[in-house]
């Protein structure tokens, strides 16, 4: 379906790939955040935003007839690095939980702020669905 690219003299990923080829239908979606289906934050906790966030995006490609092993790249927008750091094995958890063992491109950064307030986490994710 989607196959990792990893150059044979790197040393190995842990917990997303380098590179993703895959073929399909695309899906993508906008930066969603650690709110409910009613837009009420339910945590200031950063590993349960995060599983909200990840809760969201497979709701939103489940609308597309696609799941987590279609994701092909996630790109997360923190506003604290430390918090997330300290929360990697809730983080870690909370991903296994929702999106299984499928690793995806990924890309972290750093953010002042999120249009949110209590957002602490904001993800965008792609999608393909293979035809």
């Amino acid at each position: 379906m989607h196959e990792p690219l990893h150059p044979a003299t790197w040393k190995r990923a842990s917990g997303y790939s380098n590179g993703i080829m895959a073929r399909g239908r695309m899906i993508f979606t906008g930066g969603l955040v650690g709110w409910d289906a009613d837009q009420v934050f339910q945590t200031d906790d950063f590993a349960g935003q995060v599983r909200q966030v990840l809760e969201n995006i497979v709701a939103v490609l489940a609308e597309g007839g696609a799941g987590p092993q279609h994701l092909v790249r996630l790109t997360w927008y923190v506003t604290d690095k430390h918090e997330y750091l300290g929360a990697l094995r809730a983080v870690g958890a909370a991903y296994r939980d929702v999106i299984g063992r499928h690793y995806p491109a990924m890309a972290l950064v750093q953010v002042v702020a999120l249009v949110e307030d209590r957002a602490k986490v904001e993800i965008e994710a792609t999608a393909v669905v293979p035809e």
